[in-house]
This record gives structure tokens, C-alpha cells and sequence, in this order.
């Protein structure tokens, strides 16, 4: 062989030997907390802004909903006070007597019976609520379905990094054997070189590996309200079951009461109140107003006592077209609402034909590569044994090498592809099809280890 080649080759062996994986070791042993799917949909639920503010649109709803039942069942009050001191005495018509002070206190109370948009504001308070409801469900499985989509790129990183991380291990074996041989006479110094190749693509898929797992548990933790990493607890693996509902089934159930579909069917119910309340603005308006008070020349006004009943008529007739300009807005916004309302009910067997079709193909997806994995894993134990005995090319060995990584990885974007589409499918329906996947405590202490 020839000596140049020789010393290259036991240069970039020891090089490729003594550099470890930085970023995995940073990644074992940082002590981030390790967390579970259940436990970081719950944290994510209460730190996410979007989640914080539909619940916060909840609140506001619900105010706004007893303000205007109160605005119809109960009158408004107003109390007040006066202490005015002249720099004369004058005739004080409250107490007939001339005094440089008077003073007064009166309790006023008016209740409209008629126009003032107050029942269209009770009409269009109870749909906010509704609506505030349904779109914080909306929120609620979107925040989860994201949260999910975090929890597992962090499994499927970590797997990943193993996988490239035992490709790295076979090319570096398999470059030891390949030495060995040259060194022999048994091959020519191109088969090490294609080694060495195929050693240093594996190392640098270690390193975009390891980086995308730092990435990805940043996300985590940022998703849960951490200011630094989160690890996910792992989960089974195991092929999940078929979904207990036909296609038809499912899309039934988004058009009946999917989180969407209600969503928009409160908003139209909403901008149909509001465009009530606006016409209701061309009613008279009729109020009952009662006043109580007493006069008088001292602080505490005692003298004399007056009361009175009002009954106000106001009949509007026109205020610069503002009523008009309120009702064509009100109308303009109700037909937007309808024509959301009506796509979401058109788009609904879309998008869960979609998602449906989506778990149907991942979850064949998971058979065909575990099927994949064992024809693979077969297929370079042979084509190993083979050129240790040099019946084989290391074309071979290397194709071999490289199908069976390809087949694991894609064993794992095949599994977390099927749960992440479990996920969009709960999202859809606004509600959880299988239970959490458990936890297995074994797997959480070597996460944490």
C-alpha cells in the first residue's frame, strides 16, 4: 500500500475516533427537566398567549353578559351631594330662608323601558359568551396539537440521533475492518477511502442530529413556560390502534359540533344579534326616571324634602345617518359571519378526509418500516459477513450501511407522523380519541440519566 495513503488513513481514524458528539453530551447532561405529554399540554394550556387570551375573552364575555342582564332587570342609581358657600346671603328656594350656604343631597333612578339597543345588547352578549366558549375550545386543541407537535420532535430527535449515531458506530467498524485488510493485502486503499467518506458523512449527520434535538428541546421548554430546555418522558411505541369511527363518522361529527364549526356558528349567531341591537336604535326610547333629595343651608341637608317622577319620551328621527352607518356595518358583518359559518360546514369533510387518510397512511407507514428495518438490518449482517470474507464489493457494504439508517429513520418519522396526525384528528373533533400514552418509568430515569 502505498505509504501516504497508509499515514491518511491512520490519521483520519484517529481524528474521527477522539472527537465525541459535544452537542448529545451537552444535551445528557444539562438536567433539564423531563416532562410528560400530558403534563406539558397542561403547562402549555396556562402559559400560552393564545390560550391565555381566549380565557381572557371568556371573562370579558361573561361581564359583559351580567352587565347587560342587569342593564335589563335593574335600574341605575345615582347619589350625589352639594355644599355651595356665596359671598352674600341669598333667597335658598329650597328652604325659603336667606342664607349665604346651601346644600343638597339627591338619589336619583331611571330605568328605560323601551329602545336604547338594551335587550339587542342582551341578545348579542349571551352569543360573545357562546362564542368566547367555543373559540377558547378552538384555541385550547390548537395550543395542544402544537404543544404535541414539540413533545414529539423531541423524541423523534432523540431517536434520530441514535440512529445516526449507530450509523456512525457500523461505518467506523466497518472502516477498522476495511484497514485491516489493506493493511493485509486483501483489498485495495480505495475501499478505506470509501469508508472514510461514508465515516465522515455519518459523523456530520451526528452533528445535524444533535443540533436539531438542542433546537427541538428549546422549543419544548419554551412551549411550557421554561426559559431553557424541556425533555419529553418517552412513550410506547407500539402501532397504535385503528380510529373507532368510519370517515363518514367523523366528518359527521366536525359538521355537528366540531370546535370550528361551533366557533363560527356563535360568531354569525353574535353579528346577528349586533345587527338587532342596531336596528333596534330606531325604536322610541321611553325611561322612567324618579329623583329624591333634600335641601337645606347646613352640611347636612335636612330643611326640606322634594320627589319627583319623570316619565321621557324620545322619538328618534334622524342623527346624521350614524344609525344607518351602524346597521349597514352590523349587516356587512353578519354576512362575513355567514359566509365563514357556511365554509367551515363545506370545508369540514375536507379537511378530516385529510387528516383521517393522513393517520390511515402513517400507521401503514409503521408496518412497511418495520418491515423495511428487518430487510435492511438482514441484508447488512450478509453483506458484512461477506466482505469480511471478500466475496463482496464495498459498494455493497456501503449501500447496505446507508439503507439501513435510511429504514430506521424513516421507522421513526413514520411513528411520531401517526401521532402527531392522532392529534389533528382530536383537534378536529375537539376531543380526545385515545387516551394519554403512558409513560414508562424505566425509560424516564434513563432520559434522566
Amino acid at each position: 500500500m502505498n505509504p501516504r495513503a497508509t499515514f491518511l488513513v491512520l490519521t483520519v481514524t484517529m481524528v474521527s475516533a477522539v472527537i465525541p458528539s459535544k452537542l448529545m453530551s451537552q444535551a445528557a447532561s444539562d438536567g433539564a427537566p423531563v416532562v410528560s405529554l400530558a403534563e406539558a399540554r397542561r403547562r402549555s394550556a396556562s402559559v400560552d398567549p393564545d390560550a391565555v387570551a381566549a380565557n381572557g375573552r371568556i371573562r370579558t364575555a361573561a361581564w359583559q353578559r351580567r352587565a347587560a342582564l342587569a342593564d335589563v332587570l335593574t335600574p341605575n342609581l345615582t347619589a350625589g351631594g352639594n355644599y355651595t358657600h356665596f359671598s352674600d346671603p341669598f333667597f335658598n328656594f329650597g328652604t325659603g330662608t336667606i342664607s349665604p350656604n346651601a346644600t343638597s343631597a339627591t338619589l336619583q333612578a331611571s330605568y328605560t323601558l323601551l329602545g336604547a339597543g338594551k335587550f339587542g345588547e342582551l341578545r348579542s352578549s349571551r352569543a360573545f359568551l357562546q362564542s368566547a366558549e367555543a373559540n377558547e375550545t378552538v384555541v385550547r386543541f390548537r395550543t395542544a396539537f402544537e404543544t404535541d407537535a414539540a413533545y414529539f420532535a423531541v423524541l423523534a430527535d432523540r431517536e434520530l440521533s441514535r440512529v445516526a449515531a449507530d450509523r456512525l458506530r457500523r461505518a467506523r467498524e466497518q472502516f477498522g475492518i476495511a484497514r485491516a485488510r489493506v493493511l493485509a493485502g486483501e483489498a485495495i486503499s480505495s475501499d478505506s477511502l470509501q469508508l472514510l467518506l461514508e465515516v465522515n458523512r455519518a459523523r456530520l449527520a451526528v452533528l445535524s442530529r444533535d443540533s436539531a434535538l438542542v433546537a427541538s428541546r428549546l422549543r419544548l421548554g419554551r412551549r411550557i413556560g421554561l426559559a431553557g430546555p424541556a425533555d419529553a418522558a418517552p412513550i410506547d411505541t407500539v402501532v397504535p390502534p385503528p380510529l373507532p369511527m368510519t370517515q363518514e363518522q367523523a366528518i359527521a361529527e366536525v359538521r355537528a359540533r366540531g370546535p370550528e364549526v361551533d366557533a363560527a356558528r356563535a360568531d354569525e349567531r353574535g353579528a346577528n344579534a349586533v345587527l338587532l341591537g342596531a336596528r333596534e336604535r330606531y325604536l322610541p326610547e321611553i325611561t322612567v326616571a324618579a329623583t329624591t333629595g333634600a335641601y337645606d343651608a347646613e352640611l347636612f341637608p335636612s330643611a326640606t324634602k322634594r320627589s319627583q317622577i319623570a316619565v321621557n319620551v324620545a322619538v328618534p328621527i334622524w342623527n346624521g345617518g350614524k344609525r344607518e352607518l351602524a346597521v349597514s356595518r352590523a349587516r356587512a358583518e353578519r354576512d362575513l359571519a355567514r359566509a365563514v359559518r357556511a365554509d367551515r360546514e363545506r370545508g369540514a369533510a375536507e379537511v378530516m378526509a385529510e387528516a383521517y387518510h393522513g393517520y390511515l397512511t402513517s400507521r401503514a407507514g409503521i408496518e412497511l418500516a418495520l418491515v423495511g428495518v428487518a430487510v435492511s438490518t438482514e441484508n447488512y449482517r450478509v453483506q458484512r459477513a461477506r466482505y469480511r470474507e471478500g466475496a463482496t464489493t464495498i459498494l455493497d457494504l456501503m449501500e447496505a450501511q446507508v439503507a439501513l439508517s435510511e429504514s430506521e429513520a424513516t421507522l421513526v418519522q413514520s411513528r411520531y407522523s401517526t401521532r402527531l396526525a392522532i392529534a389533528q384528528i382530536e383537534a378536529l373533533l375537539g376531543r380526545r380519541i385515545f387516551p394519554t400514552q403512558s409513560t414508562n418509568p424505566e425509560m424516564i430515569s434513563e432520559a434522566r440519566e
